[in-house]
């Protein structure tokens, strides 16, 4: 089993930046692909990032290439995604995911409860 708590998410201006971080429980951090996801209100939740165990792979939708970033730290088990250059279009609800080691976007088991993300225009 994998805990995951989201925390970072706020209020920011068009172009600003946040760091939005998952904090994991359990023995398996290391062991676990790592995802972001999003999802606006009246849209489904899409796919924004994902890492592979060591950190040396990840994908991004299309969408937030270039701007938004992916890391992990094993040793404190946890999960961060840089934004910036934040656009209206980024709004929605945040959610962390961990699965077993698989391709870095499709389905995965395990959700944090999320966190707001609102960029004002």
């Amino acid at each position: 089993q994998v805990q995951l708590v989201e925390s970072g998410g706020q209020l920011v201006q068009t172009g600003g930046s946040l760091r939005l971080s998952c904090a994991a429980s359990g023995p398996t951090f290391s062991s676990r692909v790592m995802g972001w996801f999003r999802q606006a209100p009246g849209k489904e939740r899409e796919f924004v990032a994902g890492i592979s165990r060591s950190g040396g792979s990840t994908m991004y939708a299309d969408s937030v290439k270039g701007r938004f970033t992916i890391s992990r730290d094993n040793a404190k088990k946890t999960v961060a995604l840089q934004m910036n250059n934040l656009k209206p279009e980024d709004t929605a609800v945040y959610y962390c995911a961990a699965k077993w080691p698989s391709v870095l976007n499709g389905t995965y088991d395990y959700w944090g409860q999320g966190t707001q993300v609102t960029v004002s225009s």
